[in-house]
């Protein structure tokens, strides 16, 4: 399984992104897909991930902000970022958890300017 992101950037405090992942390969065999996080001097954590059958969860920190979305059969996932904050600054990878197996896309920046 490939993984490809997009939509990462420069964005000041309170304002909004969206990233976007397209899997390629046995996109039919996916159980999770998802988006994890890595701030400088902090391991990568996972942020919001979707299973197959539509559950969705959050690390608390971007309850209410953040929205996981997406079709897992097709091997799309999103994630809308709203009231982004300086804190929320960091390398972006979408994930997907398929036939027992991580894979990992190559990562995007997002930078919240206060």
């Amino acid at each position: 399984v490939q993984l490809q992101a997009s939509g990462g950037g420069l964005v000041q405090a309170g304002g909004s992104l969206r990233l976007s992942c397209a899997a390629s390969g046995s996109t039919s065999s996916i159980n999770i897909m998802g988006w994890y996080r890595q701030r400088p001097e902090n391991q990568r954590e996972p942020v919001a991930l979707m299973s197959n059958l539509g559950s969705t969860t959050y690390v608390d920190s971007v309850k209410g902000r953040f929205t996981i979305s997406g079709d897992s059969a097709k091997g799309t996932v999103y994630l809308q970022m709203n009231r982004l904050k300086p804190g929320d600054s960091a390398v972006y990878y979408c994930y997907t958890y398929t036939l027992g197996r991580a894979y990992w896309g190559q990562g995007t920046q997002v930078t919240v300017s206060s």
